[in-house]
This record gives structure tokens, C-alpha cells and sequence, in this order.
């Protein structure tokens, strides 16, 4: 009998600080794109909490191997950094990437994709969200340590995602203006002034959604629906 060929699934990856690491969580954004994608895609969640873009760019191609173009079987990556990145350097020097590095960190992320076989157009990247500086001067307090980020800055950071995005050719969800537009209550978005709540995670599914769906939703059912096997031959549907 010849071997049986593996059934190879297409990947979804998430690439990202906390935000990400979180959104596995009950009704996170991760954890819902999966239940929209299940038996189509994995989605693989590379969150990394703390993490900025430096680091990120040192770390991607141990991700992925970014030599032999092996991202064939990767449907989409998103690449969600800033929120770290925007720290204030005067108030948190470890995590604070200057605004142009950060930039050019994102350029090269998507070099680094584009080496490994995943187009510009497979990649989504997402900026920062708002900041709300009250909650999180609260968490910062309770840490010992003064406000270590300002709304304003962080906004500086969503709009250098949102350029180099377009540099790349690659799609962008700037949740910095979109969890403000109109002028909302964008706080109801975040748990703690920083990381998302059950709202903001929603808020992200739905958005990165409409931008995924076109080029996801067309993904085949993988392997048959269990209606469809011949229950006198299942080796015929299931093997085939």
C-alpha cells in the first residue's frame, strides 16, 4: 500500500506582543478567527508579552524558516507591535523603540515574511490601540512606577504602522483611529487602559474579519463533512 499523504493545513499566524498572547483567551479575537476557521486553517498564536518590534524582528525567523521560502502552506500573518514600542523612553528604557526604528522594523518583518514565501499581500498589520492613560497610570502605580505611556504618542506609532503598512503593500487595521472615531468612549475597548477587553476583542475580530474574509473565506472544508462519507466504502471518501 503506498503512503498515505499528510493532510497539510493552511496557517494563519499571529505575531505580536500581549495583545495577541492574550487573544486565545475566552472571547478573544484569536480564539474567534479560530472558530471562524475551523476545519479550513490553524491559527498559530506567536504572542509574545512584553515583546517590542526589535526583538520581534531578531526572533521572527526562528518562527519561520525565512531561508527556503517554506510559507507556502501560510495563508495570512498579522503583525500587531507598537503598544510596547511607544513606551516612553525616559520612563521605560527597556521596552521604548525610537518612532523611526520602529518603522523600519516593520519594513523589515515584512522583508523577513516576504523571504520566507508570505507575499505582502498574505500580511495584515495592526496598530496600536488607544491608550487611556488614567486606567493605566492605576496599573503603573500599583507596579511602583509612574505613567509610562501617553495616548498621544502612542497615536504617533499607529500612524507609522499605518505608512509602512502601505510601503509594504500590505493591508493595515488602525485601531487607534478606529476605537476613536467620532469621538467614543473608546476606554470600554480596554480592560486595564492597555490590553483589550471582551468589547475591544470583538472589536478586533470584527474589523480584522472584513479584511481577512475575502481572501479566507474561499478556503476549502478539509476533509468530508460526515454526512458526505460512504458509510458502506469510508475509505473511499476519507482517503481519496
Amino acid at each position: 500500500m503506498s503512503k498515505l499523504k499528510t493532510v497539510i493545513w493552511p496557517k494563519i499566524i499571529l505575531f505580536g506582543d500581549s495583545i495577541t498572547q492574550f487573544s486565545f483567551q475566552a472571547s478573544g479575537w484569536g480564539a474567534e478567527l479560530a472558530h471562524k476557521l475551523s476545519r479550513k486553517c490553524d491559527v498559530v498564536n506567536r504572542g509574545f508579552s512584553g515583546y517590542n518590534s526589535r526583538w520581534a524582528k531578531i526572533i521572527l525567523p526562528r518562527l519561520i524558516d525565512c531561508q527556503n521560502a517554506a510559507g507556502g502552506d501560510i495563508a495570512a500573518v498579522t503583525v500587531f507591535f507598537g503598544a510596547n514600542d511607544c513606551a516612553l523612553e525616559d520612563k521605560n528604557p527597556q521596552q521604548h523603540v525610537p518612532l523611526q526604528e520602529y518603522s523600519e522594523n516593520l519594513k523589515e518583518i515584512s522583508g523577513l515574511l516576504a523571504a520566507a514565501g508570505v507575499t505582502p499581500d498574505k500580511v495584515v498589520f495592526i496598530t496600536p490601540p488607544p491608550l487611556h492613560e488614567p486606567a493605566w497610570e492605576k496599573e503603573c502605580i500599583l507596579k511602583g512606577s509612574p505613567l509610562n505611556r501617553q495616548n498621544q504618542v502612542a497615536g504617533q506609532y499607529a500612524q507609522a504602522c499605518v505608512q509602512a503598512a502601505g510601503q509594504c503593500g500590505s493591508d493595515v487595521l488602525d485601531l487607534w483611529t478606529l476605537m476613536q472615531k467620532d469621538g467614543q468612549d473608546y476606554s470600554v475597548y480596554l480592560s486595564d487602559g492597555l490590553h483589550l477587553s471582551e468589547k475591544g476583542n470583538q472589536f478586533v475580530s470584527q474589523h480584522l474579519w472584513e479584511l481577512l474574509q475575502g481572501r479566507l473565506d474561499g478556503l476549502p472544508f478539509i476533509l468530508p463533512y460526515w454526512g458526505d462519507i460512504d458509510p458502506q466504502s469510508p475509505d473511499s471518501s476519507l482517503l481519496s
